[in-house]
């Protein structure tokens, strides 16, 4: 009867007033909830669950009561408006729909009767403009009588109607229910029988996510039933936790804006930013760059430095030739923090250059001559280096300004400066590079990186990896690239060989495996892209030599990961580093192991006296598993944009997350977040939109 009934009302101007009112509040724009899981979405839905619970204090749900009370809203609204912050906060999305189901006997007819007549009601709130929780509260209450008023439209019909993209992976519209019983002191009393509830996990859900209150004399238990297939119990247990967090919040402080609720308990805090960023370690502060090389020198004078082709150059002579370069840049002007550009091909005179610009006590920047004109004279005209070290060919090919330029020291002119180290000209937090960023986000920028960020770089490599006098690492990289500052320098301060790849070589796998044959590298670098390369290389399974591969630059696939294992030599690692041009070269790492079953390859945990801090737009920490801001501290943090005092403000930051770290942080623009080991998950650019699984 009531079906029959239903049928014949609901249609013509009825159903068109029902209609009307839900595409004006839907609208054509139906995104689904991207919270972020610990597993891939399956492409077909699984209902295997998992249930969680909380009891909220009598006293937490009367101060809640009263708040919706003065509103003019109820409980459950009360705890919708905490659900929907929560899911904004982890979401980052601002409208916010979440399925719940109404009783739908709103006819006295059908009040006696027993029987199915629930439907489900969408309500979908705008939480934009971070507002006070109470103008939210404002905000659901009205979402949800709107919705009361016109429940009588099957849900199905709604769907119908909308067309929403469909997918048998998610259910439409929503992926998040609140189901919300409020019953009477008699409701569970019937004549002649004693009734009592038992509560049991069914391992069933039929969303991501299905959050379920029942008031009782006791309190309001909160369950949470998750998607077990998306989440793990851990990660259902902190959003649930969370979730108390934001209700207590709201109770206590009503008037705060949404993104001020803390979603961490003391405990993850701690966690987060202090054991997973215990770093320090003892480390020789007050030493540059070149005096390590030196050191090393001293050690084994005689032992080969440094090879390219045919050519080579003992640890002695690298220091002879390098110390006498030194000698003519310092009569040229060249001091503490100072800049030279160098423009040259690799080769020898490149590491003798480089070296060289260090013992000056100043700055290189590297002016790459395979560059096109047009940002080789926007790198010369940005960085105005006084002083720049090329040859005569290379000279009469670049862009140079003909007043006001730099003075051009050219290779081969002879020179009768002592052999011995120049006096000091540089200190720890001297300069001791400027490269500039690729201009994939905008301009290219030159970082200022210190002596004391380097070294503490090399020396955590060391200390992680520990290269002898028997290693043999290639440099293959540009030197407008912050890797090639490990590949030149991690081998001379260790007596290590050098070996200096032709120019271009690196773009050759052919070459690459003929080379790490003939000179026996064990240590090299590869970007992800150029590694793919090289593994299809029929050569590269004979590279025996061969014991450690870094890959940085780019995000790193499982699937190369699990390539890598298959064609390389048994005992071969690989390690994920990560780090930006604005940091020391990398501040993450991570050792790869073959059949790991994670879909991505994690960045890993910072390296020594680094930190790492993920947060939200207001600079927050964010929870376990939630995607923010990588953000960077430590001493590897550059001094900042070379003559951009405003970028270099906007970018490197005070911290925020407590007065007792302190400090500066750079605001890397990536997305990242933490797992439940404190590893950290890479998950693209800010100013990309980023589907997480």
């Amino acid at each position: 009867d009531f079906a029959h009934w239903q049928r014949d009302w609901l249609q013509g101007q009825v159903l068109e007033e029902q209609l009307a009112y839900w595409r004006e509040k839907i609208g054509t724009d139906h995104p689904i909830l991207e919270l972020p899981t610990d597993r891939p979405r399956p492409p077909v839905q699984s209902y295997r669950g998992t249930v969680r619970s909380r009891l909220l204090s009598q006293r937490l749900v009367q101060e809640l009561v009263a708040l919706g009370r003065r509103r003019g809203a109820t409980l459950f609204m009360t705890i919708m408006s905490a659900l929907k912050v929560l899911l904004h906060r982890y979401s980052g999305q601002s409208a916010i729909s979440v399925g719940s189901p109404i009783a739908g006997r709103n006819q006295a007819e059908i009040e006696p009767l027993i029987g199915f007549f629930v439907n489900t009601l969408l309500l979908r709130t705008d939480l934009g403009g971070n507002p006070r929780f109470e103008a939210l509260l404002a905000r659901v209450r009205d979402t949800a009588l709107g919705a009361y008023s016109h429940q009588d439209l099957p849900f199905e019909v709604l769907v119908e109607e909308l067309h929403p993209e469909r997918s048998l992976s998610y259910s439409p519209l929503f992926q998040v229910m609140f189901s919300f019983r409020n019953r009477g002191p008699n409701a569970s009393r019937l004549p002649g029988l004693s009734l009592d509830s038992v509560d049991f996990d069914l391992g069933v859900v039929k969303f991501d996510l299905e959050l379920v209150g029942v008031e009782r004399a006791e309190g309001l238990p909160l369950s949470l039933e998750f998607n077990a297939i998306l989440f793990e119990t851990a990660t259902g247990t902190r959003i649930l936790e969370a979730l108390l967090l934001v209700l207590q919040g709201a109770a206590e402080s009503p008037s705060l804006p949404i993104w001020d609720f803390p979603l961490l308990d003391s405990g993850q805090r701690q966690q987060l930013l202090y054991d997973w960023n215990d770093t320090e370690v003892a480390w020789p502060k007050e030493v540059c760059l070149h005096e390590l090389i030196e050191r090393q020198v001293a050690r084994s004078p005689e032992a080969v430095a440094v090879i390219f082709g045919e050519q080579s150059l003992t640890y002695a002579e690298l220091a002879v030739r390098s110390n006498r370069r030194a000698g003519v840049l310092r009569s040229l002007g060249a001091d503490m923090d100072s800049l030279v550009g160098i423009c040259l091909e690799r080769s020898l005179e490149m590491v003798v250059s480089i070296l060289a610009v260090l013992k000056a006590g100043g700055a290189y920047v590297p002016i790459d001559p395979s560059y096109p004109r047009e940002r080789l004279a926007y790198m010369l005209g940005d960085s105005r280096v006084p002083l720049l070290l090329t040859t005569e060919r290379l000279a009469a090919e670049l862009p140079l300004q003909k007043e006001g330029g730099p003075t051009i020291l050219c290779l081969g002119a002879s020179t009768d400066e002592p052999a011995g180290p120049p006096q000091p000209g540089a200190c720890p937090a001297s300069a001791a590079y400027v490269i500039f960023t690729s201009g994939s986000t905008g301009r290219p920028k030159g970082v200022m990186n210190s002596h004391r960020g380097i070294v503490n770089r090399l020396l955590w490599m060391q200390q992680t990896y520990g290269l002898g006098a028997e290693d043999r690492v290639v440099q293959k990289t540009p030197f407008s690239f912050d890797v090639s500052v490990w590949e030149f320098f991690w081998p001379l301060l260790t007596g290590a060989r050098l070996v200096v790849a032709r120019p271009e070589g690196h773009q050759d796998p052919a070459y690459l495996a003929r080379l790490f044959v003939e000179e026996g590298i064990t240590t090299v670098h590869f970007v992800p892209s150029m590694l793919q390369a090289f593994l299809e290389e029929p050569a590269a399974v004979g590279c025996s030599s061969l014991r450690r591969v870094i890959a940085s630059g780019e995000v790193l696939p499982a699937e190369l990961r699990e390539r890598f294992f298959q064609r390389m030599p048994t005992g071969v690692e690989l390690h994920n580093l990560y780090g930006p041009t604005e940091a020391a070269v990398d501040v993450t790492f991570e050792r790869c192991a073959p059949g790991s079953e994670e879909a991505s390859v994690p960045i890993g945990r910072p390296v020594a006296n680094t930190r790492i801090h993920i947060l939200d737009r207001e600079m927050r920490p964010v929870p376990v598993g939630i995607v923010g801001e990588l953000h960077i501290g430590g001493v590897q943090v550059a001094r900042g944009y070379l003559n951009r005092p405003e970028l270099t403000a906007e970018r490197f930051v005070a911290d925020p997350c407590g007065e007792e770290i302190g400090g500066r942080l750079y605001k890397t623009g990536d997305l990242a977040r933490h797992l439940p080991d404190g590893r950290v998950e890479f998950l693209g650019r800010l100013d990309h939109q980023v589907k997480v699984r």
